[in-house]
């Protein structure tokens, strides 16, 4: 643990600039964004191998090929997001808090890749960001989202908020579950000790979502993610 707290604290940093820089240029060379997720990509995978954490993916071959598909996952920890960016080969953009884009470097290389940002204090500004992800999905990209809005500190799944629901019923598209375990205890909320751990990804089937309403489609994926959570899907 104390080596790997190490690694991670002195190395990190320099390599997220480095990695910052390569997505900077990236997107100016590609402005779809896909060099520059390319690149975040491998930015995850070293993350990943500074804090020596391994992840095993199940059932990649459920997503589908040749189609947009909005990714649903829960959210245990700060490293689900190196984990399922580093692990699933697939390329995506994240929804997330519009104030993550203001972080220095991180948040600005987030911008540059096409990632949409949500602000969720004003329904006007969510409504907006929503109809925007939705062009985005319709023109061809698959995004990833956390539903439960926040991690949960307990590895319980927290009730699903409405909006990525809402998106899913707007665009169309198949809803690909995901349940991530073995990331809450890596780095703990406001902590700083590194404990190295094995993740495991479970991709479940994906949930059609054409012509189906977000009153539908939120307990079916919420009960889908709890099953695979558990080991019975």
């Amino acid at each position: 643990m104390f080596f790997r707290t190490l690694a991670l604290w002195a190395l990190g940093p320099p390599v997220t600039m480095f990695f910052c820089f390569l997505i900077f240029l990236s997107a100016l060379a590609d402005r779809s964004g896909k060099t520059a997720h390319t690149m975040a990509a491998l930015w995850c995978r070293t993350i990943l191998m500074l804090a020596g954490v391994r992840v095993a993916v199940k059932g990649a071959e459920k997503i589908p090929k040749g189609t947009p598909v909005i990714f649903l996952s829960n959210h245990q920890g700060a490293f689900d997001i190196p984990a399922l960016q580093g692990a699933l080969r697939a390329q995506f953009r994240w929804v997330a808090k519009k104030s993550l884009f203001k972080i220095p470097f991180i948040g600005w290389s987030m911008y540059l890749s096409g990632y949409i940002g949500v602000k969720r204090e004003s329904a006007t500004e969510s409504y907006k960001s929503m109809e925007k992800a939705a062009a985005k999905i319709r023109g061809g990209t698959s995004v990833m989202i956390f539903p439960e809005g926040t991690r949960s500190d307990t590895g319980e799944l927290l009730p699903m908020k409405r909006g990525a629901f809402v998106l899913a019923s707007k665009s169309g598209v198949p809803i690909v579950p995901i349940a991530i375990n073995g990331t809450k205890d890596i780095l703990k909320r406001g902590g700083f000790w590194v404990r190295p751990c094995d993740v495991t990804i479970t991709i479940g089937d994906p949930i059609p979502t054409e012509g189906v309403d977000e009153k539908e489609l939120r307990p079916r994926t919420r009960e889908t993610i709890a099953k695979m959570l558990s080991g019975m899907a």
